[in-house]
């Protein structure tokens, strides 16, 4: 935008110009990958405290909340970095605007990175007990309220959900971005979550039972294949909208970015499918865990290509 005053009648001019190149870098991919972690660890660990006992993941309680804590905050800061005024992110608890998805989204993120750090204290001092700890007040005050921890569990899983798609309502918000359309981003920030969320605790999964990591396995399994399903379907059906085939070019044959692309899709969905379901039938840790690390790998890489891409076809 370039605004300018007539001095006169204190009136103020707005043009509105092209914005060159990309302004969504890499910050932003950074933001969206770090959001699906911190937001899938606690939907797949809420699905394998539903089907296990917790003495088949020892260290679950309090490794879920951890990684939820630092890749949250991850997020948030690179959030907040990316602002060019990020002390007006003051405003948004100060003065809300409650029908902008940004004010919504920072309030529910702030709510839930609340929660999980007293699930994080929680967890901690529940796992303190040996004997290099013992009373430690931690340690009591993590065993008196262990309780608590359930209880505020299920809000945390709750608030997991719209935290991790709230970023595709802002993204179906651009203007004349075609291709970032709110019910395939959805999805797509769902699969994105539930990739990365198995893929992380995966490789803290070392102690835990074999049934536990099969779960596991299946959860990346269904997550890859389904996340390969959304891309593919918009790489070739994209001809309904003029704008989503000329974005896609970018990564059609000969494209800027055709080779990120089909790179991510094979090392973030193709292969670790194919490791994972391999998995559910004999139990290879180590395997399991390379799969894991090319699906965080993989899926960096194709939310970055699908950021970008839109970005580099002119809007005039």
């Amino acid at each position: 935008m370039v605004e300018s005053t007539v001095h006169a009648t204190h009136a103020v001019v707005t043009l509105d110009v092209a914005l060159p190149g990309i302004i969504w870098g890499w910050m932003i991919t950074l933001n969206m990958w770090a959001k699906s972690i911190g937001t899938g660890v606690i939907l797949v660990g809420a699905f394998l405290l539903y089907r296990h006992k917790k003495d088949e993941m020892p260290n679950l309680r309090w490794t879920m909340p951890l990684i939820s804590f630092v890749f949250l905050n991850i997020f948030l800061l690179f959030t907040l970095t990316d602002l060019h005024q990020p002390y007006r992110m003051v405003n948004i608890f100060l003065h809300p605007h409650w029908t902008s998805a940004i004010t919504v989204g920072a309030w529910m993120a702030s709510l839930f990175t609340a929660l999980i750090t007293v699930m994080l204290i929680i967890g901690v001092g529940e796992e303190l007990p040996g004997v290099p700890f013992k009373g430690c007040k931690l340690t009591a005050w993590g065993s008196r309220n262990g309780a608590l921890y359930d209880k505020i569990f299920p809000f945390v899983v709750f608030l997991a959900i719209p935290v991790t798609l709230y970023t595709a309502i802002i993204m179906a918000e651009s203007s004349a971005r075609e291709l970032w359309q709110a019910p395939a981003e959805v999805m797509q920030m769902m699969w994105a979550a539930l990739l990365a969320g198995s893929a992380a605790l995966i490789l803290v999964s070392g102690k835990w039972s074999a049934e536990a990591r099969k779960d596991l396995a299946l959860v990346l399994a269904i997550a890859t294949f389904f996340s390969f399903l959304m891309y593919m379907g918009e790489y070739f059906f994209s001809f309904k909208s003029s704008e989503a085939e000329a974005t896609l070019a970018y990564v059609h044959a000969g494209g800027a970015y055709n080779t990120e692309f089909w790179f991510g899709m094979v090392l973030g969905f193709i292969v670790p499918f194919f490791i994972a379901v391999g998995s559910m039938k004999s139990d290879n840790k180590t395997l399991l865990r390379f799969a894991a690390i090319l699906a965080l790998v993989g899926l960096y890489m194709a939310k970055d290509v699908w950021l970008k891409i839109p970005q580099m076809l002119p809007l005039s």
